[in-house]
């Protein structure tokens, strides 16, 4: 069998990749040159049961002819794609401008969702990017070896109310709480510029106060809660967490961090776990969304 790979940026494609072809699977990259990284093609280089077409991110006619060239039935995505590059940057071919102009709202659920149909449509099944990674999600409870605190319980329950609203508006999936308190709502930025955003926002609070150590009216510790969308699909744009958040967070002054159980997936996780327990941030799996 051969599964096609949409490969956006960061890790995840290569996590999928090494994972794909443990089990023996024959892997068709479609590298998008505006976000995978390149080392994508010394990995083809290494494996000749890896083979790499770059492509740009408006190209999909072509994405179909790749893999119907290739033979592949069945493909998942894996690694972001910026939000702001979907519906800013990209030069949609004939069949992108028009699924465009056939959508009703312009957000990315609707816009992977058409995209997915498209391929079905074409005899290419979109399979969830978490089949090879089961692994990797995020189980209930604590997951460090402190848990939260009274004060963290506290903000991980209110933004679990918040990043659950704002998230079925596709408007973001993570909320920065301190004292009960939404300091910055996930948008367009992504996570991690999201909690740089509230660390900035708090010390400018700090500043302004003319004090050392808590801002005027907030306790300083920031709570970050991250949840998957109401109708999560699977298929695409999967909350992740990595090494990044975990030092965004130190950064930032986070101590603790909330995700959804089941619907997470924590790249590198025992060295994740091992540096938030270092520096002093609970990690904890929320249970899912009834």
């Amino acid at each position: 069998m051969k599964l096609g790979l949409i490969a956006g940026n960061g890790r995840f494609p290569f996590l999928l990749l090494d994972a794909a072809r443990a089990q023996g699977l024959s892997v068709v990259v479609a590298a998008i040159r505006e976000e995978t990284d390149p080392e994508i093609n010394h990995r083809a280089a290494r494996d000749e049961r890896i083979t790499v077409h770059w492509l740009s991110l408006g190209e999909l006619s072509r994405l179909i002819e790749v893999f119907h060239k290739e033979g592949v039935r069945a493909a998942v995505m894996a690694g972001q794609v910026k939000h702001k590059q979907i519906f800013s940057s990209i030069r949609p071919d004939w069949r992108l401008a028009k699924l465009l102009l056939n959508l009703r709202t312009r957000n990315t659920d609707m816009l992977l969702g058409a995209v997915a149909k498209v391929l079905g449509d074409e005899g290419i099944e979109l399979i969830s990017s978490t089949a090879f990674l089961e692994p990797l999600l995020a189980g209930e409870g604590v997951l460090t070896a402190r848990g939260p605190d009274e004060e963290e319980r506290k903000n991980v329950e209110y933004g679990l109310g918040v990043a659950r609203a704002v998230s079925g508006f596709d408007i973001g999936q993570t909320v920065v709480v301190a004292a009960q308190a939404c300091v910055a709502v996930e948008a367009m930025e992504g996570t991690d510029a999201a909690i740089e955003r509230a660390g900035a926002l708090m010390k400018t609070l700090q500043d302004s106060d003319g004090t050392e150590g808590e801002a005027s009216t907030l306790a300083r510790r920031l709570t970050i809660v991250k949840v998957a969308k109401p109708k999560q699909d699977m298929r695409f744009d999967v909350p992740v967490i990595g090494m990044r958040t975990v030092e965004m967070m130190i950064r930032a002054g986070a101590t603790c961090l909330s995700v959804e159980s089941g619907r997470t997936l924590l790249f590198d996780r025992e060295a994740l776990l091992e540096k938030a327990g270092a520096a002093g941030i609970a990690i904890v799996g929320s249970p899912r969304a009834s």
